[in-house]
């Protein structure tokens, strides 16, 4: 009766419209008083939830994506991008794939990648003669890379939630080729589609323009190589590295590109301060909601119910994928990482998938959540730029969904994928 109460009020909290912090927190409060437990506890586990230091670095990633975002830099990537790869077949949609690999690996967020890149592209995308759904769509698909692509505040989140016994670093590692293995399989999608939509690559601009362009984005390429860098040689800790890249940002944003003036600074600190507030706010209520779900022995009874459909690795992964994916088109991603870990991981772990892997793939899956109806951030935001609807996005959409899906296959049957880069660091 309990779970049915936790799980009840939760969802009765997201019908009626309230946030998903509120109601996760809400049907925590309403279990602990039906279980007859003291309130001090569940107050208790949310200060518990959000006093763990390397949430410390969430801030600082937030704070030094929306420096990338107010300051330049994603303008630059983008004319380093088009210079490189634009004169191919379609370019200006494989220009988009290759965008959001280099953004999101500095950004970490696949809407900060959605919106900064999608305001530059999908304009320029429907003056060059694209159609705007396939440039809605490339840019929505590609954004996923931010959230696999090192620096993810999302990993850090899986981390905490996992219990705190997974390494942040090893995480980081793990996503640089499943995300370079992503963006390659949307490049091969964009390309397909614009091949068969009869798109026109771009004219060559030159080596020389190619080299300009590279020395100008390289400043802002260093703050990835920072933060990244930083973690892996050991020097810096993945918080001492968000602090780092975040002043390097800035220091990048207003002396060398000189675009981050005191207006556009003052929207990113209030943008990363609202960011940062209901991420906490999510965390120590998720702490409290973790707690009943180990009290209710909610990973094992979804063993038992697993097993009893099927007793073979194979076909469990594939039902975790499954539920990963449909959950991620109904609830935001933070929330998502939160509330499931404590139950999906136990069971993935169960049937021998190492939990970095894991943390990989369930980044996927919730991730291309972002670009799926009906709570889709990154369609909604893809769609609202390209002034199209999102239907019409939607019925052009399967080829990228294809690809994405394909990649996230990869991963999961084939754990070298995403295991090889941390089992070589260690």
């Amino acid at each position: 009766m309990g779970l049915a109460i936790l799980f009840g009020v939760f969802f009765l909290g997201l019908l009626v419209g309230a946030p998903v912090a509120f109601a996760v927190g809400l049907a925590a409060v309403v279990t602990f008083i039906y279980e007859g437990l003291p309130l001090f506890v569940a107050f208790q586990r949310i200060l518990s939830g959000i006093s763990v230091f390397s949430l410390l670095a969430i801030p600082f990633f937030i704070f030094a994506g929306e420096l990338m975002l107010h300051g330049g830099i994603s303008t630059r990537l983008v004319r380093l991008a088009s210079a490189a790869v634009g004169r191919m077949r379609g370019g200006l949609g494989i220009v988009n794939v290759s965008s959001s690999m280099l953004f999101g690996g500095i950004s970490g967020s696949a809407v900060a990648d959605t919106s900064a890149l999608g305001s530059l592209l999908i304009p320029v995308m429907k003056e060059k003669g694209y159609d705007a759904d396939y440039a809605v769509n490339v840019t929505v698909t590609s954004s996923v890379a931010g959230v696999v692509i090192p620096p993810s505040h999302n990993m850090i989140l899986y981390a905490v939630a996992a219990g705190g016994g997974i390494s942040v670093t090893q995480l980081f590692i793990a996503g640089i080729v499943p995300g370079i293995l992503m963006c390659l399989t949307l490049a091969v999608a964009a390309y397909v589609v614009a091949v068969r939509r009869g798109y026109r690559g771009e004219t060559f601009p030159g080596w020389d323009v190619l080299v300009m362009s590279l020395a100008a984005a390289l400043p802002g390429l260093m703050t990835a190589v920072i933060i990244v860098g930083g973690v892996l040689s050991g020097i810096l800790t993945v918080t001492e590295s968000g602090a780092f890249g975040a002043i390097y940002a800035i220091v990048v944003t207003s002396l060398v590109y000189r675009e981050l003036n005191w207006a556009s600074f003052q929207a990113a600190v209030l943008q990363s301060v609202k960011t940062t507030a209901l991420v906490m706010i999510l965390v120590g209520c998720a702490a409290a909601f973790s707690y009943l779900l180990a009290l209710y022995n909610v990973p094992l009874l979804l063993t038992e119910v697993l097993m009893g459909i099927s007793d073979k690795p194979i076909v469990i992964f594939l039902m975790l994928n499954l539920l990963l994916l449909g959950l991620g088109m109904l609830m935001d991603m933070a929330a998502l990482i939160l509330i499931c870990t404590p139950i999906f991981l136990p069971v993935a772990m169960q049937f021998g998938m190492d939990p970095i892997q894991f943390g990989i793939i369930m980044m996927m899956n919730l991730g291309l959540g972002l670009c799926t109806p009906p709570v889709g951030a990154c369609l909604f935001v893809g769609c609202v730029i390209g002034k199209i609807k999102i239907e019409q996005a939607v019925r052009t959409i399967w080829p990228f969904y294809l690809a994405l899906f394909v990649a996230l296959m990869l991963v999961t049957y084939v754990p070298a994928v995403s295991l090889t880069l941390p089992h070589f660091f260690r």
